[in-house]
Parts: C-alpha cells; structure tokens; sequence
C-alpha cells in the first residue's frame, strides 16, 4: 500500500449521513481499572486485529477500546472504499485534510470515552492512519474544539502514536499563535510517537516532521522514539517502549 495519488475528496456528501462504524473490540482490564485507551487502527484494518496484540500487554491496570473505522471511499486507492477513518490521498504539505472525516472519527473516540468512569485517566492512540486521527484528538483536546468549531469535551490524559502523521499540520502553528489556553493544554498532554526509518508506507520524514511541528506549537511534553530500519508494523522492542511510557505517564500500578 502507498499514498501516492496527488489528491484527496473531501467525502463530505456522505461522511455524516451514511457513514457506520464496524464493530468495536474491548479489552478489559485484569486489575484495578486505572485508564481506558481508545486504540485506532490503520487504513483497511479493523479493531480486532489490535484488540489481540493488546490483550497481550503488561497492562493490567488498562481498558482497551477497539473500534473499526467505516467504510469509504479512499482517494488513495482510486475511490475504491475500505476501512479509513478520513479519506486521504497523498500525504504532503500541500494535500488537502479531509476536516469533515476527521471531525466525525475524533466525535466517534470521544464518544467512546465520554461514558468511562470519572476518576480513570483517558487516552487514545493508533498506527498509521489510527496515530493520524489520535494526533488530530490532541489538538482538538489543545482547542477545546474540533476544526468544525464545535466544543471537544473529553479531557486527554496521554495520546500514542505509532507510524503516522499529523493532519492538518499547515495551520496548527498559526491557530496557536496567541491561544493561551490552547497552548497550556497542549503543553501538558503527554505525546509519544515511535516511527522507523524503514517505513515504505508513511515515510519517516512525515513522523519527524510531525513531531517538530507539534513541539513548535506547543506540545512540550512529546517523545519521538526513532526505530533503525523498521518497516510499516509494530516489534516487540517499540511495543514494549509503549507500555514503559504509559506506565510512567499514567502513573499506572501492578505492570
């Protein structure tokens, strides 16, 4: 699979109207539930291919919510339709963001997470086209708002990204500017993105360039966790990065 049509559809005729999303997969937690984490997967996958890796985690202390995105048709696949949370083309600096897409699958996560208990920390992380729509929550959590300006009320305390990009990455800078609140919030969301160089799919330099993006616009507490030749898929050895870091961030007990 690669993203290498020049342009992207917006979807909008049908985004909100006809859209549904596949079936959801949890994985409950084994001790004391402490943080539930909404996980996205990538173009043409479903949440039950993530659900099993992540019942296998040392993460006793954690909920896991697996949705599968909805059926559409994706520019990068010539219109055919498959699983996406947004449609997409090309990812560059100069593709156009499928907002509409992106608003209706950030509302679906905190959705997801609105009915969760008061006092369990929530997150929401992804791979690939899952991170991109993860990484699109966090600035909507930074606003308050999503892009269509509507309020965004759930409150992120972590946000993982594996293999992916930010949408809308050409305004984020200027939105920023002056958006005290904004720039607060966004300072204090945990972020942890891992990407290896070895990526045929999203190329490395569009995660690099991701992270430098959201650090220049506020998002201070990032890490960029850099893999040597790893491809477009997960290995242990970042899987087990992702457990450390939430253990940490989330002050998680009994891992």
């Amino acid at each position: 699979m690669s993203f290498s049509v020049s342009t992207a559809g917006s979807g909008s005729g049908t985004t909100r109207t006809s859209l549904e999303f596949g079936r959801t997969h949890v994985v409950r937690p084994k001790g004391k539930h402490e943080a539930t984490i909404v996980w996205l997967h990538g173009l043409g996958d479903k949440g039950s291919s993530w659900s099993q890796l992540l019942e296998s985690f040392p993460l006793p202390n954690v909920k896991w919510i697996c949705p599968t995105a909805p059926t559409r048709p994706v520019a990068a696949f010539g219109g055919f339709p498959c699983t996406a949370w947004f449609d997409v083309g090309d990812i560059s600096e100069d593709a156009p963001d499928d907002l509409e897409g992106l608003d209706f699958s950030a509302a679906h996560v905190a959705n997801l997470l609105s009915t969760e208990p008061a006092d369990v920390k929530l997150c929401v992380g992804g791979f690939s086209m899952g991170a991109a729509t993860a990484l699109y929550s966090a600035t909507c959590h930074a606003f308050s708002q999503y892009g269509n300006g509507s309020p965004y009320r759930v409150n992120l305390s972590a946000v993982v990204g594996l293999s992916g990009w930010l949408p809308c990455s050409r305004t984020l800078r200027r939105r920023m500017q002056g958006a005290n609140d904004a720039v607060r919030r966004a300072a204090s969301l945990p972020i942890l993105l891992c990407h290896g160089t070895g990526d045929d799919v999203v190329a490395y330099q569009h995660g690099e360039k991701s992270a430098r993006i959201l650090s220049s616009s506020g998002f201070q507490n990032l890490t960029l966790r850099t893999y040597e030749g790893l491809g477009h898929y997960t290995i242990p050895e970042e899987t087990d990065e992702i457990c450390r870091w939430l253990s940490a961030n989330l002050c998680l007990g009994g891992t």
